[in-house]
This record gives C-alpha cells, sequence and structure tokens, in this order.
C-alpha cells in the first residue's frame, strides 16, 4: 500500500518501521518537533530520523491544520494513513482522505482508556489487562470502528515500564496484520460507547501521593509511577520525597494519614488509607525513595527517626 504516517516517540517509531518492514511505500511523514514535557522526554525513538535515514520525506508539526500539509497528503495519492501517538486531532479532510481511511494504533483495549497515558492510568486502577488496539479513525478521538485488539494480562508486581515493552513489542505485528486485513476486507466491530472512558495528558500533580488512598491503591500508584517515569511523590520536611519501591505492612496501624510511624522487615510503616483512625488495616511500606538531590536510598537509611508526617505539599 501506499501509506502517509503520523506518529511521534517509540511508539510512532516502532509503526514506521512496521510500515517500511512490511514493503509499503511510505510516501511522507508527519511527526512532532521535540519537546521539553516530562513524558514526551521518555520512550522518544525520533520518527523523523527513522524516516530520514529511509529516504522518506518528514514534516514537522504542532497540529496539521495548515494548506501545505493537506496539498501534500492529497498529490501523495493514499491508499492509507497509519497513526500512532499523533497527540493533536486529524480532522475530516486528513482522515477521510485515502482510499482507505486513516488506520489509528493505541495502547489501550478501546473503548476504554482512550486519551492520554494511557498504561499509567490502567495500572494506577488496577486494570487485569492491558493492550492494543487498531481501529478506524472517525470524528471523535479513539473511537472508531475496530480493526483489531490485543491484549495482555497485568501481573501483581509489574511496573508500567513492564507494561510499556510487552505493550510496544505487540505494534508492529498488530500493524501488518491490520493493514492485511484492510487489504483483504474485515468485518469492523464498532466500540461500545458506554464502554468508553477517555484520560487526559499527565501533569507533575497527578505523582502525588494521596495518604488517604487505601495502602494497597498507593502500592500500585508507586509501581505506576516506576523509572523512567515521573515517580510517585510526596513532601517531607519541607523537600519532594519520591517513592520508588514500596508495599502493602504486614500488621495493622491506626492514626493519621501520612505520620511516618515504625519499622518493618525492610522498610518504614507510613499510615495511610480512608479509615486509618480505626487501626483495622494496614500502612504502605516504604522500601526505598529518592531524595531531592536525586539521591537513592533505602527508607530505612533516609528515616533515620520515627515520627512526623509526609504531606501533600512543601
Amino acid at each position: 500500500m501506499r501509506v502517509a504516517m503520523f506518529g511521534y516517540q517509540t511508539w510512532g517509531h516502532r509503526t514506521l518501521q512496521a510500515l517500511i518492514d512490511a514493503g509499503h511505500e511510505v510516501a511522507l511523514v508527519v511527526t512532532h518537533p521535540k519537546s521539553d514535557h516530562a513524558y514526551e522526554r521518555i520512550w522518544a525513538d525520533s520518527v523523523a530520523d527513522l524516516a530520514e535515514a529511509n529516504g522518506i520525506r518528514v514534516l514537522l508539526r504542532n497540529r496539521p491544520d495548515d494548506a501545505e500539509l493537506l496539498a501534500e497528503l492529497k498529490a501523495a495519492d493514499l491508499d492509507l494513513i497509519v497513526a500512532n501517538n499523533w497527540r493533536t486531532w486529524l480532522p475530516p479532510e486528513i482522515f477521510e482522505l485515502p482510499r482507505h481511511g486513516t488506520l489509528n494504533i493505541h495502547d489501550s483495549l478501546l473503548p476504554s482508556y482512550a486519551g492520554f497515558s494511557p498504561l499509567i492510568w490502567a495500572m494506577i486502577n488496577g486494570e487485569p489487562e492491558v493492550g492494543v488496539t487498531a481501529h478506524m479513525m472517525d470524528g471523535e478521538l479513539d473511537a472508531g470502528d475496530i480493526v483489531l485488539q490485543r491484549a495482555i494480562p497485568v501481573g501483581p508486581a509489574d511496573t508500567t515500564t513492564d507494561l510499556f515493552h510487552r505493550t510496544v513489542d505487540l505494534i508492529a505485528p498488530i500493524t501488518a496484520e491490520a493493514i492485511s486485513m484492510i487489504e483483504t476486507g474485515y468485518t469492523p466491530v464498532p466500540q461500545d460507547r458506554t464502554k468508553a472512558s477517555f484520560f487526559h495528558k499527565r501533569a507533575a500533580r497527578d505523582s502525588l501521593i494521596d495518604w488517604t488512598s487505601p495502602p494497597s491503591d498507593i502500592e500500585r500508584f508507586v509501581r505506576a509511577l516506576s523509572d523512567p517515569y515521573p515517580n510517585a511523590f510526596t513532601f517531607h520536611r519541607g523537600e519532594q520525597l519520591r517513592v520508588l519501591r514500596a508495599s502493602v505492612s504486614r500488621g495493622h496501624y491506626g492514626g493519621t494519614p501520612g505520620r511516618i510511624f515504625i519499622r518493618e522487615g525492610e522498610g518504614v510503616v507510613i499510615v495511610a488509607g480512608p479509615d486509618a483512625r480505626r487501626g483495622r488495616a494496614p500502612g504502605l511500606l516504604v522500601e526505598r525513595v529518592r531524595t531531592a538531590d536525586g539521591t537513592d536510598l533505602p527508607a530505612t537509611e533516609y528515616f533515620k527517626t520515627m515520627g512526623g508526617y509526609l504531606t501533600d505539599r512543601p
């Protein structure tokens, strides 16, 4: 097929490589300029560099709303546009332009977790599985008919980083198979919009620990924000403190959420939970932290004395 590709970061890079490896004629690549946004500096393999290395014309755009881009797409006489991790909406004059429309590759099990950072949000929410969906683009973001979908289970110790590596490996086979299905004919599966959810782009405050949450939720929150993502954090004595590893305590501990309470095994228990004052539930066992200057320490070395609080502000 003669295709154009809209994409960014490692997701777009894997998609473009899949198109090249499958022998499709890539007429044009559209990608975003490099960004300083924290979530766009990670998994940042360059789509532009890959395209240029393969002699493919590249256009850098923040938004696809200029006459030059539309003219080039029309002149390319496309069979298909393929998109992955394109960060803004494509208008109908673009996604309807190719003979077969536009195929979008999205790293969630649509219709759930449309939008941004789906793996992180799914991990935070304790979903039992995540995956990748190939769907046809329409006028609503991430809402078009499904061509193909693959799921992977989420294990009890998985981090979002683990899930990234497993789902990104699905991109190439899903892209190739979905295009083959489009070429030979397939039955589109409409998304059940009653099950749809849409998530916003993450910002710094979205990584702040809420000590009134259940300890099991906080433990999963820590795993969801594993390196290289901006880690789960709190404040101690006016300084930001990132929590790198944690688990649910064995014992039950009562008091005020955020209280630095007692050593247990290889960690330090922080009182946590919506009903913490009753003392009928575990706390969060913090095991490893990173200080404001970037030093990683076992929690038992950082918290040299018990007492005091972890807070939501300096």
